[in-house]
């Protein structure tokens, strides 16, 4: 780790300077030697990071989504050319060309915080020795070496030993049950934002290869949180608690607002817009104006969530126009007799007959060809029929009109 940390090493000034800013202004109000001073110093520099990310937060969200939509089309292209894997890349960026879609797009938050998050290990790791890093001098690191948040010097771990913490003046059994703590909730946090996105945020109506790596990464993940975090300093796991934390409160405010099409998430919304517009006859905010037109546009191509908003705004006496509005109007419910306000009559199913219905038909059928085939002979085999023959076969109940000849073989 304290390799791949110096790598990083041309971002720890300014990672320190952030720091020191932070401290100075925390330290005037807690005293500078507290760990409030240093323990908030750190969770400032990761909102002030999460910030910065924001825009690829947002990225990363339509990547995602772009990407289960594309799912089904990236099956067919592995089955297509299953046996030759050029052309199966080929075709696999040929699509995401087409469809604007970055599969590396979903990885940008992760990747953009990795420098800060190495550059703050290699900080604490310098506090943890006493040596000088980035801006802070030697009286700021001895700052922060005798800084405790709740008994744990802010660059101590979980697998130092007892002599380890004399340096710091603490104990071992607090440092470990802190460490622990922390571990734990980092791994929960992880695993609950992971859980919420499977569960809330998913079309579930589509099954794909994609949902199940999701799923293996939801366990996978803590897992390796929790591994890995025995060997960080507690200044790396309030870092990274505090950004777990950001990331699922900034996740459960976008499943709120804007989920997924066709995941449970999205009902749920449709649900409380439905309640709202009914209860004040109208579309109260731009988001649910933006909701309302999307689906308006969408046709017959609406969703089950869908399809039971716009039918529960009809039983209101609501209809959703293409401009994001409602307008009052009659419900498109089925009346009694079987139609609607704005259709005519109800074109009614035929009934299914029963077998023994379907029997009885059929040997009256056989019985009338019967009858046919033994007409006499005699039966006249021209088109034209004079009125004393037609007048004859109406009163014997045979049926009207031209007979067809007979084949001359049977003449």
């Amino acid at each position: 780790m304290d390799t791949i940390a110096s790598l990083f090493s041309f971002i720890t000034t300014p990672v320190s300077w952030v720091i020191v800013q932070f401290h100075t202004m925390y330290g005037a109000v807690f005293g500078p030697d507290t760990g409030w001073a240093w323990g908030l110093s750190i969770v400032s520099l990761v909102v002030l990071i999460r910030i910065c990310l924001i825009p690829l937060f947002v990225k990363q969200i339509k990547s995602t989504r772009g990407m289960q939509a594309l799912q089904p089309e990236m099956k067919k292209i592995q089955e297509r050319y299953k046996n030759d894997k050029q052309r199966q890349s080929e075709e696999m960026m040929k699509l995401y060309k087409e469809t604007g879609t970055n599969p590396l797009s979903s990885c940008l938050p992760i990747l953009a915080q990795s420098p800060f998050f190495f550059a703050l290990y290699h900080v604490l790791s310098k506090i943890s020795s006493g040596d000088e890093i980035g801006v802070l001098n030697k009286d700021l690191v001895n700052s922060a070496r005798e800084a405790h948040i709740f008994g744990a010097p802010i660059a101590a771990k979980f697998m130092d030993s007892a002599a380890d913490m004399v340096k710091f003046d603490a104990s071992l059994v607090d440092v470990r049950v802190i460490t622990a703590l922390m571990i734990i909730l980092m791994s929960a946090s992880q695993f609950y934002t992971q859980r919420q996105l499977m569960t809330k945020n998913v079309d579930l109506s589509v099954k794909t290869p994609f949902m199940q790596q999701q799923k293996m990464l939801m366990y996978i993940f803590p897992v390796m949180f929790a591994v890995m975090g025995i060997n960080f300093p507690v200044g790396v796991l309030v870092y990274w608690l505090t950004t777990n934390v950001w990331t699922m409160g900034q996740q459960m405010y976008v499943i709120h607002g804007n989920p997924t099409p066709g995941s449970k998430a999205q009902a749920q919304l449709l649900e409380r817009m439905q309640k709202s517009i009914v209860k004040h006859g109208k579309v109260r905010s731009r988001r649910e104006r933006n909701v309302i037109k999307q689906i308006a546009a969408k046709g017959r191509e609406r969703n089950e969530a869908e399809r039971r908003f716009v039918k529960g705004l009809g039983m209101a006496r609501l209809t959703v126009q293409p401009d994001g509005t409602v307008a009052k109007g009659e419900p498109e419910v089925e009346a009694e007799d079987g139609t609607t306000p704005d259709s005519g009559p109800k074109r009614q199913q035929p009934k299914r007959l029963t077998k023994a219905q379907r029997q009885a038909a059929a040997a009256e059928s056989a019985a009338k060809t019967s009858l046919q085939k033994e007409e006499p002979e005699d039966k006249p085999k021209t088109a034209g029929k004079s009125s004393s023959g037609s007048a004859r076969q109406a009163k014997s109940g045979q049926r009207k009109g031209q007979q067809r000849p007979k084949h001359p073989s049977k003449k």
